[in-house]
């Protein structure tokens, strides 16, 4: 970032618009590590988020990111009943080339300073061997393996919660949330987009995939009976429902007018380029949206559950919530005539207004 005053101003001003408490940034020349920290509200509990590491073009648009997936997760655990904040982490840099146990262990010392104020995750481009190495140097870490006491990878909860989100909005729009018949293409099939591929294909729904890497585009295919379609025809697609499942801001002013879908329900945080702006146009063309950061809420509900010692029937019945929970969402967002998005923002600022409450009475 650049060192003048006008870049420090700024920065602050954007932390005061989305209401972040702190945001650290981490440099350590000896391991290459190039990180934000952003923790947006502890009125809930600690934050807690994952780490992302890409190869932003600039760090203004790794701040950009981090900031906007910090808040995310605090209406994310909110909504879904958890006890938890909501933070974020972003390296910048290839995670394929650049990684190392000496960056992780680095960034792990960079998170033990904060005292357990953040608590971090797997995400984008990290994986559960990175969390090992940072859990040398800190406990506030989750998604480590089983064989070290933890829930291990949670793309299977994550999942199961967006299969739920998708059978409530299904039941909303076409009055029964059987799945039988119902096409459903699926954007990105990495571990969560496949496991969900699976969960559709088992109830005998019509699967359409489409994913940036060829190869596994076709395997993926194969082993479900899925199938593939190039990237640039995906919202040109006559089917029921877009499952949105890579990275986020895929539905926008280019996408939004070529949309022949009912339902938006997928995996990917921030689907919605402009949430304001997107979500009215969405409900103006009668399109039902399940909010991301509600329906993909299973992966926090895992971290969540290695935290506080949940065994797998307890993180399943919480995950299982996500279904009524986007019920709640769709009930509000009709009796109100307001986006979905802005509904379960709606019931998520409550909860965390009303808890402030509580603590403020003693």
């Amino acid at each position: 970032m650049s060192g003048n005053s006008s870049a420090v101003t700024s920065i602050l001003d954007q932390l005061s618009a989305l209401g972040h408490k702190k945001v650290v940034f981490c440099n350590d020349p000896d391991t290459g590590l190039k990180a934000i920290i952003a923790i947006h509200d502890t009125t809930l509990g600690p934050a807690l988020g994952g780490t992302r590491m890409l190869s932003y073009a600039t760090e203004t648009e790794a701040l950009e990111d981090v900031l906007r997936l910090s808040r995310s997760m605090t209406y994310k655990a909110a909504i879904t009943g958890l006890n938890l904040g909501g933070g974020k982490a972003v390296i910048i840099g290839d995670s394929r080339k650049g990684k190392s146990e000496a960056m992780m262990r680095s960034f792990g010392r960079f998170i033990q300073n904060l005292n357990g104020e953040f608590i971090t995750a797997e995400d984008v481009g990290t994986t559960t061997k990175d969390m090992e190495y940072i859990r040398m140097e800190t406990k506030y870490v989750t998604g480590v393996p089983e064989s070290i006491g933890g829930m291990g990878d949670p793309s299977p909860t994550t999942a199961k919660g967006v299969f739920l989100g998708i059978k409530a909005c299904v039941k909303e729009v076409f009055g029964t949330d059987m799945l039988a018949g119902r096409s459903v293409v699926v954007q990105g099939i990495g571990n969560v987009g496949e496991q969900l591929v699976e969960l559709l294909r088992n109830e005998n729904v019509e699967v359409f995939i489409s994913d940036i890497n060829e190869e596994r585009l076709h395997h993926i295919a194969r082993k479900y009976k899925a199938k593939p379609v190039e990237a640039n025809k995906v919202f040109g697609l006559d089917v029921d429902i877009y499952a949105p499942c890579a990275l986020g801001a895929t539905v926008n002013d280019v996408t939004i007018p070529r949309m022949k879908f009912a339902i938006i329900a997928g995996s990917a945080n921030n689907q919605l380029a402009d949430e304001h702006v997107h979500g009215k146009l969405l409900l103006e063309k009668n399109i039902l949206f399940a909010p991301d950061y509600l329906i993909n809420a299973g992966g926090l509900i895992n971290c969540y559950s290695e935290l506080t010692g949940f065994g797998r029937k307890r993180t399943m019945q919480l995950t299982e919530n996500i279904y009524q929970a986007t019920r709640n969402v769709i009930k509000l967002s009709k009796a109100e005539n307001i986006p979905t998005i802005l509904a379960a923002n709606r019931i998520a600022e409550q909860r965390i207004i009303d808890i402030k409450k509580i603590k403020s009475s003693f």
